[in-house]
């Protein structure tokens, strides 16, 4: 996704530190290997074992196995302290939702799992048995946005009571009505709302907006001076928290000023305005048309 926009906004230096965050598939890693010098490095980070299979062959390469939310704790392992530039293509790689087994997509009907490390945590079937109706009620609307999210906890903690949900289908056969225009089944709005309400059970499960405020805090910390980052974000929710912390280095996106009404920020913006996918790669890859990429410079 926005490979040559993502990976030229990192200015690279031939002989730099550079951290992908989201391994995944590994392209944006051999893009940057490919314009680092014999003295550079990448740290690659993934914490699912499906990455574990498109690992580098490279002397410059190092592939973490984590959560990215503990950016800060590896590099200081590995003796790093400060990096030149970091990639994030946040959200779900392609092979997650393509993966009719993980639960990603309501595409498929599978077990309720989301977890992007399957080795720990809470599934996505957990999350929707155990958690009280008010909390899930929070999920379904802070994370997805959903205007009848009341609704469909209250649904879910009435259907869980007779048995507990274990599938996809389980799950979209309970939800459907209550999707679309006014909660009234409408077809029109009832894919998106699921995707919707698909999404805030697996930022839920996997806690990605804490992991994402940790991991950029972090990455504030070690980049040095004139150091890049560079962010792809896919909704809203992501994408505020980016946007936040490269204009005023804390997620709350509170502006801090000098005696003089300057605003006092660590980063300044590369690009003016987020960076899109062209007509031709949206043609290519329908998800990318909810991508945006931010750019920003340490000071």
């Amino acid at each position: 996704m926005l490979l040559k926009e993502s990976i030229d906004g990192l200015n690279i230096r031939p002989n730099g530190v550079y951290v992908d965050v989201t391994f995944g598939g590994g392209g944006h890693s051999r893009e940057i290997l490919s314009r680092l010098g014999a003295e550079g490095h990448l740290y690659s980070f993934d914490q699912d074992a499906d990455a574990e299979k498109n690992i580098v062959d490279d002397d410059r390469f190092t592939f973490v196995r984590s959560n990215f939310r503990y950016l800060k704790n590896w590099m200081r392992f590995y003796g790093v302290d400060h990096i030149d530039g970091l990639l994030a293509d946040l959200g779900v790689s392609s092979h997650h939702f393509d993966d009719a087994t993980r639960g990603f997509s309501f595409r498929f009907e599978a077990p309720l799992d989301m977890r992007m490390n399957k080795r720990a945590g809470t599934t996505a079937a957990e999350v929707l048995n155990n958690y009280p109706e008010q909390q899930l009620a929070d999920v379904f609307y802070l994370y997805g946005e959903l205007k009848t999210a009341r609704r469909i906890a209250a649904a879910v903690v009435k259907a869980r009571s007779l048995k507990p949900l274990e599938t996809t289908g389980e799950l979209m056969q309970l939800a459907e009505p209550l999707l679309g225009r006014g909660g009234k089944g409408d077809d029109r709005g009832v894919k998106k709302d699921m995707a919707k309400l698909f999404q805030a059970l697996r930022i839920e499960v996997n806690h990605e907006m804490d992991a994402l405020r940790e991991m950029l805090l972090a990455a504030t910390e070690l980049l040095c001076e004139g150091g890049r980052l560079s962010v792809i974000t896919y909704h809203s929710l992501e994408d505020r928290i980016v946007k936040n912390v490269m204009k005023s280095g804390n997620v709350e996106g509170r502006v801090e000023q000098d005696f003089f009404g300057r605003i006092s920020s660590p980063f300044v913006q590369v690009n003016g305005k987020v960076i899109t996918p062209d007509p031709d790669e949206q043609e290519r890859n329908p998800r990318s048309r909810s991508a945006k990429l931010r750019i920003a410079e340490k000071c």
